[in-house]
């Protein structure tokens, strides 16, 4: 390794690179890392963090309406969108910084330049040739707009972050997470929503009955919820924008914002002049060991094409750093990965949805309960609360669990640890609730519904 000038090159600073490259150095490696945007990636600049914070001060005009309930007077209240903004990228630089430290601390070289490679062991940077024994790809992904007239009128979840104004009318397409939460986002800061979305109903992929739940709240809320729709064209007709359907009907708004898929960062950096095998989507084939086709390149976070979610790039990085530089051979358990998505309301899930459950297990018990939350017992709000267990019938153990309501992101973390300790439905039943709250509702469900 004397022969090269670093023993890892990680392209790309996100959570995943620099995690990577943080342990990678602490087991003695020589590390560098080239970033061109900024330190952090997409969850610290244009992903989690932001998004986080944006859905907090959304919610703030709920809480004035239903303060009333609990016997305050709130005044008059306006929202000054350019404070929040200013606010957030505050936020987000000292972040930034703190990415910085990380690195220095850790005798990281950076290079803030784009990285491209020149060969296996090449990479070429602010117009050096640097080398290196072996490099890691971990660039992230792109929002992605589908090709139709006007496209060029539409703005991604990358713009949706620094709005100069809040826009009256907004049309969000999409049915993933990003599109869901910013719907949520944009509505509760007051703006009017429309969401498209081509299939039959949005969340492919998660619990059906957390998508119909889910559906039923944000209508309820006002929501312009539109399935089976979608944009044909676009045009821009003075300071507003008009969008044609594809079953040629008309709507206006004043930001149309596409969250329909994100690519992965793969393109024009030399990986396929190396011969690295990539699927179409661009994601990078990798082994076990994250080690691509090419023997001293290799690949993690999005770039794969595994799970899009920024802990378990940092689960990849710490395998991938120990297994190349502190002598280990560990793996990645991909199974029950706790995820949340930040609508309004919140979903909390981990483990199967009841359809893989059944297909997996054929046997399943259900148990489900919605209940008003017991906060809205005073507002008067009409929210209502869902959650749900899987249980294989021939183990009793719980291998789906799964929320829509208030701070269901915090709770699921829990019962993560406990689908993953293999805990059975008795084990449930015999733990005792914390009272009183939502959370207390997973380990009092009795009565299995019916199949």
């Amino acid at each position: 390794m004397a022969d090269y000038d670093y023993d890892l090159y990680v392209i790309g600073a996100g959570s995943g690179g620099v995690r990577c490259a943080r342990m990678s150095a602490s087991y003695g490696a020589r590390v560098a890392v080239a970033e061109e945007r900024y330190l952090g990636g997409t969850c610290v600049n244009v992903g989690c963090v932001p998004k986080k914070l944006f859905s907090y001060g959304s919610h703030y005009p709920d809480a004035f309406e239903d303060a009333a309930g609990y016997g305050w007077n709130v005044g008059e209240h306006s929202l000054d969108w350019k404070r929040l903004i200013e606010n957030k990228n505050r936020e987000i630089e000292r972040l930034n910084g703190i990415y910085r430290t990380i690195l220095d601390n850790n005798n990281v070289t950076i290079h803030e330049a784009r990285a491209t490679l020149k060969d296996a062991h090449t990479v070429l940077v602010g117009g050096e040739e640097i080398t290196a024994d072996k490099i890691l790809v971990a660039t992230g992904g792109w929002p992605t707009v589908p090709d139709f007239p006007g496209k060029e009128h539409a703005i991604t979840s990358n713009e949706a972050f620094f709005l100069e104004d809040l826009p009256e009318r907004v049309i969000m397409v999409g049915g993933g997470y990003i599109a869901v939460e910013f719907a949520g986002i944009l509505h509760g800061y007051g703006a009017h929503v429309t969401q498209l979305y081509r299939g039959d109903l949005f969340l492919r992929g998660f619990d059906q009955d957390l998508r119909s739940h889910l559906a039923e709240e944000m209508v309820k809320q006002g929501i312009d919820l539109r399935f089976n729709a979608n944009i044909a064209s676009l045009e821009k007709s003075g300071d507003r924008l008009v969008a044609t359907l594809e079953e040629g009907s008309t709507l206006e708004a004043d930001t149309v914002m596409y969250a329909t898929g994100r690519a992965p960062n793969t393109r024009n950096i030399g990986l396929e002049e190396l011969g690295v095998e990539m699927k179409k989507d661009g994601s990078i084939v990798v082994d076990d060991q994250f080690k691509s086709s090419v023997d001293n390149i290799y690949a993690i976070g999005d770039v794969i094409d595994r799970f899009q979610l920024t802990p378990v790039a940092i689960a990849e990085a710490m395998i991938l750093s120990a297994n190349l530089f502190n002598g280990q051979n560990l793996g990645t358990d991909y199974a029950d990965i706790p995820t949340a998505v930040f609508s309004h309301p919140n979903i909390g899930t981990v483990g199967l949805t009841e359809e893989q459950a059944r297909d997996k297990y054929g046997d399943v018990d259900i148990y489900r309960s919605t209940f008003k939350p017991m906060l809205h017992t005073l507002t008067g709000r009409d929210e209502r609360t869902l959650m749900k267990l899987v249980v294989d019938k021939a183990s009793d153990r719980v291998v789906g669990c799964h929320m829509v309501g208030p701070d269901a992101g915090e709770i699921i973390q829990g019962m993560g640890v406990a689908l993953k300790a293999g805990a059975t439905k008795a084990q449930f039943d015999a733990t005792v609730g914390i009272h009183p709250t939502a959370a207390e509702e997973f380990v009092t469900m009795r009565e299995a519904v019916s199949s």
